[in-house]
């Protein structure tokens, strides 16, 4: 957001009927300073502000021209399109994006923390040469955050971040004493709020449910995980199992008609198909396993038609119900390079066209 100061100065002056050079005498600086000022060659220093302010009488923000609502809406127009062009795949245009942002609005603590993120990586899987490259800048940040912020989930995202600079300089130890402030699942916020309710009670049952689902899909990245990663199998090995499991979370699926084991389902599938393709799989395999995660999200937002939980599950999850199309569109479009790559092959373009349309 612009701030034009410099012709407030001259329409606030002008509106108290004063001149350059008394408004000089009033402040003790040379008139050459206040009509520098007024056209925007140079900015009052900033113990010039309140003074200024004074003078003119009005408070800070109106001598800047600062539209505290007009910069809130823009900040949240500008964080809605980064994280439109994140789900887009469309990552190096965010990054240009939340850049930008960061100069803009330089005290915001959401674009701050974003800017940091980004720059990291994300919040998993980041290259220790980064976070030290940055180490004096995430530092500050993380500082700044910490110091005057008070919206928690930032706050301990600084922390998280303060961990990761720690970890990648070698002192794992004391990383870990940071994060000891981060709550157990047990004290998490989803299941503190299904606390507030008696269990007889239909917020209860929405609550619990959606416990459930976040769960689910938790517990299916992290089993496919731990079954990838285990050491003494081969990747066929590995591959095998995890697929059969996510087959029998579909029979479950099927079978028993509970909307949980569509999650269970997808977020195996969608775990393993990236597991795969970043690690080099055979295309075939990508494929095969790709094409059941996209139907497996195609279940998953049937079931969402008759279970609002779900539903609404999907859409603070995803921003969509509509997750088979979501996940084909960022196929279709991400900018990660792997992921890219694959859509040399006529057959995985193909299916990602049949889950657009």
């Amino acid at each position: 957001m612009e701030l034009k100061i410099g012709e407030n100065i001259r329409r606030l002056r002008k509106e108290k009927g004063l001149t350059q050079e008394k408004l000089a005498e009033l402040l003790n600086v040379s008139c050459a300073a206040v009509s520098k000022w007024e056209s925007s060659d140079t900015y009052p220093d900033i113990t010039m502000l309140v003074p200024l302010a004074s003078v003119l009488d009005v408070d800070i923000d109106t001598l800047m021209g600062y539209d505290s609502a007009k910069a809130e809406l823009e900040i949240e127009e500008l964080l809605s399109a980064y994280a439109r062009l994140q789900n887009e795949g469309r990552h190096n245009e965010a990054r240009t994006l939340i850049a930008e942002a960061r100069r803009a609005y330089p005290g915001d603590f959401r674009i701050m923390n974003r800017y940091m993120w980004d720059i990291a990586g994300g919040y998993a899987d980041n290259d220790p040469a980064v976070l030290l490259a940055y180490a004096d800048e995430f530092q500050r940040i993380s500082d700044c955050i910490l110091g005057s912020c008070t919206d928690e989930e930032i706050r301990l995202d600084a922390l998280a971040m303060q961990a990761k600079l720690l970890h990648a300089a070698g002192k794992t130890d004391r990383a870990a004493e940071v994060l000891s402030i981060f709550p157990s699942w047990y004290r998490t916020r989803g299941q503190k709020t299904e606390q507030l309710y008696a269990k007889d009670t239909p917020e209860f049952r929405y609550r619990v449910c959606r416990n459930l689902y976040e769960l689910a899909d938790f517990t299916a990245n992290k089993l496919i995980k731990a079954i990838w990663y285990r050491q003494g199998i081969g990747k066929a090995e590995a591959l095998a199992r995890c697929e059969s499991i996510a087959d029998s979370f579909s029979e479950l699926r099927e079978s028993s008609g509970e909307s949980v084991f569509a999650v269970f389902e997808y977020a195996a599938f969608a775990e393993l198909a990236n597991r795969l393709a970043f690690s080099g799989g055979e295309p075939a395999d990508i494929l095969r396993i790709r094409e059941k995660e996209l139907c497996a999200a195609k279940a998953l937002s049937q079931a969402a038609i008759s279970d609002a939980v779900l539903h609404d599950w999907l859409v603070e999850s995803f921003g969509t119900a509509d997750l088979a199309r979501f996940i084909a569109k960022y196929l279709q479009t991400t900018q990660n390079q792997t992921l890219a790559d694959l859509r040399d092959f006529a057959e995985y373009s193909a299916l990602i066209e049949k889950f657009i349309k």
